[in-house]
């Protein structure tokens, strides 16, 4: 890396430390009700300088204006039929066309409460009660869920591609599994999942899709704000069966002021690395690391495709727009092109 690399570097942490004391706690949301990065007076969590998020360094800072993104499909589908390794980065936009509550903005409460209040370490710490009513009620909530047709448009082509030795992979900032529901298997879940569970004792991350997640919640979570909280005792709350711990399990979801799994911030980067076709869907490309990805993937000459329903900051920096519900432009965009062999 050159000198131009460091110096930038180093003007991005002198930029983040002068405002630090700014920004006391300032949560940038992930799609899902998550938060990557939080800044305190004593601490700097910075996604720039990490090893796996030095990535970004590697962008074209230099690059000159793009043209205008196209809205051709035509074209687009002609880059689809020549792509042998497409990576689809997912957010909340698809999960919303099934109807999946986000819990943000206006009225996006639970009770009286919003997601950033209840999905911190913090408030764990302080009432897994009421943390776990609340992940409770998400997680019954999704029972009543389907993959809608952006969901099996993606699995139908990572399907049909495999069979041709070439290879879908989804990148994805939901915690619904409505991917794994409609059939896709190569799929990066980088804020978690609602139904895996992590022990606080020993650690173990488990596949959990019991209803209710433990007899003491049967019933518990309404989300009406005159609902009374459930106050269940802790020994009580979902506990970790493996043999001689019985700890207490938390959501596995990343929280307020954590940090992503490392080991799936580095396949995500060896997919980007490797990907020859970009889709983004679904995403507002605000919330970091996540937003990074497309840019990057642009930055190395490689096509990226946004499907949103409408422009976002990032929305320049890419070959293709397409606007619209997800569920509406991007079946055509993904299905059996001419030139695939029957």
């Amino acid at each position: 890396m050159g000198e131009g690399y460091h110096s930038r570097i180093s003007q991005l942490v002198k930029l983040v430390l002068k405002h630090a004391s700014f920004l006391v706690k300032l949560h940038l949301l992930t799609e899902r009700g998550s938060a990557l990065i939080s800044f305190s007076d004593s601490v700097y969590v910075y996604w720039g300088l990490t090893s796996h998020l030095c990535a970004a360094g590697r962008l074209n800072w230099n690059s000159p204006e793009m043209a205008r993104p196209s809205s051709n499909l035509t074209k687009f589908r002609k880059e689809f039929a020549k792509a042998k390794h497409i990576a689809i980065i997912t957010g909340a936009g698809v999960s919303a066309e099934s109807g999946v509550p986000t819990f943000r903005g206006q009225g996006g409460y639970w009770r009286k409460w919003q997601a950033q209040d209840l999905a911190t370490p913090e408030a764990f710490s302080r009432d897994p009660s009421l943390v776990w009513e609340f992940y409770h009620y998400r997680r019954e909530v999704m029972r009543s869920k389907m993959p809608n047709p952006a969901h099996l448009a993606i699995a139908e082509c990572e399907s049909r591609l495999s069979q041709q030795g070439r290879s879908v992979v989804i990148i994805t900032q939901n915690i619904d599994e409505l991917h794994h529901r409609a059939g896709s298997k190569h799929v990066y879940e980088i804020h978690g999942s609602l139904f895996k569970t992590r022990c606080m004792s020993c650690g173990e991350v488990t596949a959990n899709h019991k209803s209710p997640i433990c007899p003491a919640l049967e019933g518990k979570g309404e989300p009406d704000p005159k609902a009374k909280d459930a106050r269940i005792p802790v020994e009580h709350l979902p506990r970790c069966e493996r043999r001689g711990c019985n700890g207490l399990l938390r959501p596995h979801v990343v929280w307020f002021g954590e940090t992503l799994d490392s080991d799936i911030l580095t396949a995500v980067e060896q997919e980007l690395e490797k990907c020859d076709l970009c889709l983004v869907v679904g995403t507002s490309s605000v919330v970091y690391p996540a937003a990074m990805f497309a840019p990057q993937v642009a930055g190395r000459g490689v096509p990226v495709a946004e499907f949103n329903m409408e422009c976002t900051p990032a929305t320049e920096r890419f070959k293709y727009h397409f606007e619209g519900p997800c569920g509406t432009t991007l079946p055509p965009a993904l299905e059996r092109h001419e030139s695939e062999a029957i």
